[in-house]
């Protein structure tokens, strides 16, 4: 007879920690994502496993046949060695292929096109970040995706009642 696992609470594996990038969605309509690796120092995963780190005012920029997340503020580890500390704000390398890259290339050419990370993340053990190609919102776009937002909490009380 074979044991089914009844118990669902140990079948989930824990969740590993994500930084996200809350204000990209508010202030840009984002087209198309786009997952990389990221080429990280020591210090720089192990604070990250900690979810020290910061996206906000984040951006990747494409430099030749490479594209680097320049802004991203990944916390010092406080447990390592004055030596062995990292730069936080530091441009660090996506690791993508050149077929992907010159896709981002057309996209970031066009008038008003930017790359946005979304989020930092884990999967598999591997350190990844999570790129959006995004158009900036107009301040009547923002006063739109408001209403909405209040339209929809709304309709939700309404339908627990």
């Amino acid at each position: 007879m074979s044991k089914k696992s009844s118990d669902n609470k140990s079948d989930k594996k824990p969740r590993s920690p994500r930084v996200s990038n809350r204000r990209a969605r508010f202030d840009y309509e984002i087209l198309e994502k786009v997952e990389c690796g990221l080429a990280l120092l020591g210090t720089e995963v192990k604070s990250l496993r900690n979810a020290n780190a910061s996206l906000e005012g984040a951006f990747a920029h494409i430099r030749g046949s490479e594209v680097y997340l320049c802004g991203a503020n990944i916390v010092e580890y406080k447990q390592a060695v004055g030596a062995l500390q990292h730069e936080p704000l530091r441009d660090r390398k996506l690791l993508l292929h050149r077929r992907q890259i010159r896709k981002l290339q057309t996209h970031v050419l066009q008038k008003g096109h930017t790359l946005i990370p979304l989020a930092l993340y884990f999967k598999a053990g591997w350190a990844k970040c999570e790129l959006g190609i995004a158009v900036g919102k107009r301040s009547y776009d923002k006063r739109r995706s408001i209403q909405d937002r209040e339209q929809k909490r709304d309709i939700d009380r309404q339908m627990k009642r």
